[in-house]
């Protein structure tokens, strides 16, 4: 998994606050419980279950109980869509014996000793598909222990026996005195017992609310326009901020004039920061008007002024180059694969190509921040929090420390607001600094400011050449990709080592091949890159899902019992396989017209497979259904899940049919929904079914690995359709004849 691999701060580095030498830690916050947990044996128990990755884990604050009887969940995950707001809560309800009713979740603030992700390096953050992985054992333990503070003191009140004494939705009972109590009533009590040592975690057997239909606790403030997004955060007080950024990527401001800009009515402010310049006004009308009259004069020595076409050109031949091109890299050799391909009987050559791509979340990037007397405060959905705060905080001249981060739901990210540099954050902190700290500032940037100067999945091309022996048995494979790094200019980059975001979910280490080499050659290009939803498995599945229903199609075999062959390393993945072509009817006759394809990715720790039937008159296609079978272990929310799988499924096919990102003369020419075509309702298939298998297996994530089979699935059904595999996305760019 990607986030493995990368050198990431730790939460127990020295630089972090000192190691708790306390097993647990428990703060009485008012009248009530709250509690902090992650005994040292319950990190010993998830390390030798593979849950952690051993980063030194700190008594970690998760749950608050009030009295008014609501169960709070401090969740360290940002929200943006994906559903940590049901699953991590469903976890404490379920070892808490909770009513589902009177649990609440909440954001947790910045801290890194407290709230570290283990899953990416032990930084606070949301990435990877990590939330309940990462979550799962801290949150059990978490309500397990709670509940068992609870009983405790239930018991010395009563003066009866804990073993008598039982918990179910949210009420705690003595059935031989017939006393009972709710949690609120028991909290202040509850803060006051020993924490227990060890305590036992439930039998799956007798889960009541894992695996079951939850409503979603964000569901009912999001359908009714409630939800409080970073875009919603202006207090009074609060002036809007506007940026306007170089036209090419690397320029920066020579000169500027503002006189313009300070003339429109409502304008506040206009000052320079890294970035650009900043208009700060009264609202937002009136921040644009002053931004539009601006003159700036850029620096553009630097700027990147290469086009698409340019750049596909050279990453061509870097590819043809393969192994001997400049700053190529081998990533994973198995056997003589040259060889190999010499003595094939068939021998298949395929380059694809795969344009920029924009994350283009619903919510535009915003977030609001003030200096106060003992530092400053900012709000927003931040995703990486550690980063976050320590790049607002170098902005404002501050300690971390000094920077408190209010953390709230976003309208989705896909990655975008996970960056190393913090962007739109550190923006903000500079206009708070150059403005004084005068008055509190809201940020905005467009959906044009995002799509034309944001961060980008990168562009890639492949060559790929596999070879079949007589019996249509793979021999050979290789393979070489020409892709931004994403670490590259970083404080995380690890020089002379494959760049993980670039080549993870490749053939090599999904199938069993006898021989195979895959390199990779990282071009030096001036867009600025950074992962996108499931990341390098977006393209690396495409071609190698693409490439092996070429294959099975050389060799005159069935795709599905093809890629079966090739899965006997691979028992989850050859299982979710097996499991989606049965609900798809794979073996059965289709009507005239109708045609499939399919698809495998394990990603992220999870197992997907997906179907796709797709309708076909001769001139067009049309995606008629999905049927996606996904292993992720436990399913702790299994309508999440569902969800997930779907909308991935919709993200997917959104950017193989139609969109891209493309530069002329280094400017990109999008600037909208208008230009940057993302998946429309009337393009989703109208039938998309998700089986998830059940497992007794510790959960894995379900936010990105729903996306990566989507598109060559399609693409293997219109193959199947027409003869013609696509080799270059997304699709509406490429004719059928």
């Amino acid at each position: 998994m990607y986030f493995d691999k990368l050198n990431l701060p730790k939460a127990s580095d020295a630089a972090a606050a000192p190691r708790l030498n306390r097993r647990l830690f428990l703060a009485l916050s008012g009248a009530g419980l709250t509690l902090a947990l992650l005994p040292d044996s319950a990190a010993r128990a998830a390390e030798s279950a593979g849950l952690v990755t051993g980063t030194g884990l700190e008594a970690t604050p998760f749950i608050r109980i009030s009295p008014d009887n609501t169960v709070t969940v401090l969740v360290k995950h940002l929200e943006m869509g994906q559903g940590v707001w049901t699953g991590l809560p469903t976890i404490v309800a379920e070892e808490l014996d909770a009513d589902w009713s009177q649990m609440r979740a909440e954001g947790a603030p910045a801290d890194m000793k407290k709230y570290g992700n283990t899953g990416i390096g032990g930084i606070q953050g949301t990435g990877g598909s990590t939330a309940i992985f990462n979550s799962w054992e801290q949150l059990r333990r978490a309500g397990a222990t709670a509940r068992a503070m609870l009983v405790s003191a239930a018991a010395r009140q009563w003066g009866v026996p804990a073993s008598e004494i039982t918990v179910e939705r949210g009420v705690v009972r003595h059935a031989a005195s017939r006393k009972e109590a709710t949690f609120g009533a028991l909290a202040t009590a509850a803060a006051k017992e020993k924490i227990p040592a060890e305590v036992a975690l439930k039998d799956p057997k007798d889960f009541k609310l894992i695996g079951k239909k939850l409503t979603r606790l964000d569901s009912a403030a999001k359908s009714t326009g409630q939800q409080t997004f970073g875009i919603d955060v202006a207090p009074e007080g609060t002036l809007t901020a506007v940026i306007q950024r170089a036209p090419r990527f690397g320029g920066t401001v020579k000169s500027f004039d503002g006189a313009a800009a300070r003339a429109v009515p409502g304008v506040v402010d206009v000052v320079q920061v890294p970035s650009g310049i900043a208009v700060v006004a009264k609202n937002t009308w009136a921040a644009l008007k002053g931004r539009e009259a601006l003159t700036i004069e850029w620096d553009e020595s630097k700027a990147e002024k290469r086009g698409s076409a340019e750049l596909f050109a050279e990453f061509r031949q870097l590819a043809e180059q393969g192994a001997k091109a400049p700053n190529a890299m081998e990533v994973l050799t198995i056997g003589d694969p040259e060889a190999a391909l010499k003595s094939a009987a068939k021998v298949i050559e395929t380059s694809f190509e795969f344009p920029y791509l924009a994350h283009a979340p619903m919510e535009p990037l915003t977030a609001w921040g003030r200096v106060t007397k003992d530092g400053a405060e900012l709000t927003a959905g931040f995703q990486f929090q550690t980063l976050d705060q320590q790049n607002a905080a170098k902005a404002l001249g501050l300690p971390p420390e000094k920077v408190g981060l209010n953390t709230i739901a976003s309208g989705g990210s896909f990655g975008r607001r996970a960056n190393f540099q913090s962007d739109y954050v550190s923006e903000l902190a500079h206009v708070l600094k150059a403005t004084g700290g005068k008055y509190p500032v809201r940020l905005v940037w467009t959906r044009e400011d995002d799509l034309a100067g944001g961060y980008y999945r990168p562009m890639a091309v492949h060559k790929v050449k596999a070879g079949l022996d007589a019996k249509g048995n793979i021999v050979g494979w290789t393979q070489t990709l020409v892709h931004q790094s994403l670490m590259a200019g970083t404080p995380f980059e690890a020089p002379g080592k494959p760049d993980n975001g670039a080549v993870e979910g490749h053939a090599l280490e999904q199938y069993t091949l006898p021989a195979a080499r895959m390199d990779w050659v990282n071009p030096k290009v001036g867009v600025p890159v950074l992962w996108w939803r499931s990341v390098g498995h977006t393209h690396n599945a495409y071609v190698k899902e693409v490439m092996i229903d070429q294959l099975a199609k050389a060799a005159g075999q069935d795709p599905v019992a093809f890629r079966l062959k090739l899965l006997g390393n691979h028992p989850r993945l050859a299982n979710v396989l097996k499991l989606a072509a049965e609900k798809a009817g794979w073996d059965k006759p289709l009507p005239k017209g109708r045609f499939r394809g399919v698809a495998v990715q394990e990603s992220f720790r999870s197992y997907v497979a997906q179907v796709a039937e797709i309708s076909w008159d001769g001139k067009d296609y049309k995606v008629e259904r999905i049927v996606c079978a996904v292993d992720c272990g436990v399913a702790v929310n299994p309508d999440v899940i569902a969800a997930q799988m779907e909308g991935g499924i919709g993200f997917g096919l959104g950017a193989a049919l139609h969109s891209e990102v493309t530069l002329d003369g280094g400017v990109v020419e999008q600037a909208n929904f208008d230009g940057y075509q993302v998946l429309r309702m009337s393009t989703m298939p109208k039938d998309v079914e998700v089986y998830i298998v059940p497992s007794a297996e510790a959960p894995t994530g379900v936010g990105e690995p729903g996306v990566p089979p989507a598109a060559p699935a399609v693409a293997n059904a219109i193959a199947a359709a027409t003869g013609k595999w696509f080799t270059k996305l997304p699709f509406a760019d490429q004719a059928l004849a």
